[in-house]
């Protein structure tokens, strides 16, 4: 099996009474995991042992246990009897599924959004997408998606439903399993700077309809690009049409 190198430790030797409960573990937990496969720490498909991840992350089995059962949950890792868990690749069909997802949640969130929004919002994502603008211009693509993943939470967090938020960030990893993006191999940063501005502009013209139509056409593109990319890799890229129209046309 193998280890993990988290860098620095994310967890303080001491912490405050709420901090230490174990819901509280949980969730760094999750975040520490969740960070290891953005980084590519955790790879698909290797055996991870329970114990490890907890020695490593300087806490007790229990809280990391509950964290990578809410990550199974979401289809990110999958548990081997009294061996320990790996991360799961997404499928075509998986990748399908989960653009499917993500129309259903975050086409009305940012309808909602739109109209829920105030001046300081508007500033706000804005300068999310001049750093995307800014990472895209020198090519930065760690720092680009950093950005970008900050630009879609935001609108979640002004819409305010945290759940939504939650599995739409547990959606984009796994998604980020089959490639990072769809950059390089389709799309360059420019493109998918481009493919943004018709949502932060209606955002800002405070048009709840266009945000939602551009929103929703941001994530059909990058939904048929990355399924394109993952039946690339299955051999299977005939079947794209049928699983894009079976589950979301």
């Amino acid at each position: 099996m193998t280890g993990i190198d988290f860098g620095v430790p994310t967890f303080a030797p001491a912490v405050s009474a709420l901090d230490a409960t174990p819901m509280s573990l949980a969730e760094r937990a999750i975040k520490a995991v969740r960070g290891a496969v953005r980084s590519g720490a955790l790879i698909p498909g290797e055996l991870y042992s329970v114990y490890r991840i907890a020695e490593q992350l300087g806490i007790s089995r229990s809280p990391v246990r509950e964290a990578l059962l809410r990550l199974a949950e979401t289809g990110m890792i999958k548990f081997e009897r009294n061996r320990g868990f790996r991360v799961v690749l997404p499928t075509p069909h998986d990748i399908a599924e989960i653009f499917a997802i993500r129309l259903a949640l975050e086409v009305p969130a940012v309808r909602r959004a739109t109209l829920q929004a105030d001046i300081r919002d508007r500033r706000a994502l804005r300068q999310q997408y001049a750093a995307m603008e800014e990472a895209a211009q020198i090519d930065d693509e760690p720092t680009f998606e950093h950005h970008d993943q900050k630009l879609h939470a935001l609108l979640i967090d002004i819409e305010g439903n945290n759940r939504t938020k939650n599995i739409i960030n547990n959606l984009r990893d796994a998604t980020r399993l089959v490639g990072a993006s769809t950059v390089r191999s389709d799309r360059s940063l420019l493109e998918v700077l481009v493919d943004h501005l018709p949502i932060v502009e209606a955002f800002e013209a405070a048009n709840p309809e266009a945000a939602a139509i551009a929103m929703d056409c941001h994530l059909r593109t990058t939904g048929r690009l990355l399924l394109s990319q993952a039946l690339r890799q299955s051999g299977k890229q005939d079947e794209e049409l049928a699983i894009w129209e079976q589950l979301i046309d």
